[in-house]
Order: C-alpha cells, then structure tokens, then sequence
C-alpha cells in the first residue's frame, strides 16, 4: 500500500503584479518517506513553487497542505515542520559551526547537539571551526546538518550539488539517502537528469509554470521509449565521472 501524502497542490497559481505568471495551476502530491524531484528548465517555476510551499513567497490562488496544515493559513506552523537548504546557503563569518547550530536551534525553541548534528553530516572534526574554512562540499552539507537542527519531517532542497566536484556530489547523494532513512521526506530541484535518476523516487517535470509530466524515471523513460522515441545505441559500462572517481578515489578532499 502506498504511502499517504504529506504535501498536497491543488490548482496553484502565482502571479506577480507586472502580470507575470510564475506557476499556472500546479497540483501533485507528496508521499511520507520520498524523495521528490521538481525538474525543469530555467524560469519554468521551480523554485517559485518551491518558496510557496516554505511559505516565503505569497500563494496567488489554489491549496496547499502540508501534513493537514494550510500552508497560506498557518504559516508559523508550517516553519515549524521544514527544513530548508538553498543553493547557496550563507552564513555569518567568523562564527563556528558549532554556534550556528546553536543559533538556529534557539531560532525554532530548541537546544542543538552540535556535534551529533555534525556527526550525522561527515563534519563532526569540524565543530570548532569557523564556516568560511569549510570547502564548497562542506558548506553544503553543514547546510543540511543546520536545515536539519529542529527534526524537521520534510527537507527542501534546491540544486544541492551545483558546483561539486564528483566526489563531493556523490557523497551528497548518499547523504540524501541518509536523511530519508531518518524518516524525513526530501523534496528537491536539480539540473542533473543522472542525480535524479539515482535518487528520485518520483520526479514532477515543469515548464513555463506548468507541471507536463509526472511518474518514476524509469516509467517516464518507458513512456518516451512507447512513444516511438530511438537515438543511436552506446552501451556503455562506465562513464568518465567513473573513471574519475576509480582514479582519484572516492574519498573526500577535505
């Protein structure tokens, strides 16, 4: 039996006053325990639908509920049940991990355990240190140790590996999987079909606002296959991120 759905569109819609319209009538839903892709191209909504449901962007018409919660009603409620890592998160200088945790913690009216919170991340050598020491890598998973500090029950991610190198983004792809095995839900957007591949249970395709597909990936690739769809045959069993990794080592570069 499927997992019930904690996160619910119904016809939403965003429109700005320069009658620009950002999402056109969007509904999906999201089950307990996935992980969710939201895929498309630049300007195709994504992000705007994403800043809707975290409630920091103002919903023009339509629903949505998260865990029975009206995201446009209660929206103190619903900062309460999410996380969030942006694409390019910022945090203040000069100011240690372990204090950041601390401070975000306090933020929700909750105490943090820095160095459980790091231990989970690959960081926990890192609580003294202070944020701008961290490597891009670093930085972006010390965003999901802080995006995680309140025990959220979903985690938004918007294009969490933009800018790594190949170790670091497949050791966030594990890390992802981690999260999700705490029992959170995992939203997220990205611009690699192989990322979502690997992780998306199910990915919601979007463009000019609109949602145009959504499935597994291998049932969208069965649909293209069904649809007459043929390009030349490459069978490979190794790509060039492969051998990159294989000669490099899979290890970090910390």
């Amino acid at each position: 039996m499927p997992n019930k759905a904690v996160l619910t569109l119904r016809d939403v819609e965003k429109r700005y006053d320069n009658g620009t319209e950002a999402v056109r009538g969007v509904s999906f839903d999201v089950r307990e325990g996935e992980i969710f892709g939201i895929l498309g191209p630049n300007g195709a909504g994504k992000t705007t639908t994403l800043e809707m449901i975290e409630t920091l962007n103002s919903i023009t018409a339509g629903s949505i509920t998260l865990f029975g919660v009206d995201v446009a009603e209660q929206p103190q409620e619903i900062k309460k049940l999410i996380g969030v890592q942006p694409q390019a998160p910022g945090f203040q200088d000069r100011t240690k991990l372990r204090e950041v945790l601390e401070m975000f913690a306090a933020a929700y009216g909750t105490l943090a355990d820095p160095v459980r919170s790091l231990e989970e991340v690959g960081l926990a050598d890192k609580v003294n240190s202070y944020v701008e020491e961290l490597s891009g890598g670093q930085r972006q998973r010390f965003s999901i140790a802080v995006a995680l500090v309140h025990d959220p029950r979903i985690l938004f991610m918007d294009e969490p590996t933009t800018g790594l190198d190949p170790q670091a983004r497949r050791n966030l792809w594990e890390l992802v999987e981690t999260v999700r095995k705490r029992g959170v839900t995992v939203i997220m957007t990205t611009h690699y079909m192989d990322e979502a591949h690997v992780l998306c249970d199910r990915i919601a395709i979007m463009d000019e606002g609109k949602i145009i597909a959504l499935d597994t990936p291998k049932n969208l690739i069965q649909q293209l296959l069904g649809r007459g769809f043929k390009k030349e045959q490459h069978v490979e069993q190794a790509n060039l991120e492969d051998v990159f990794i294989d000669l490099t080592g899979k290890e970090l570069r910390e």
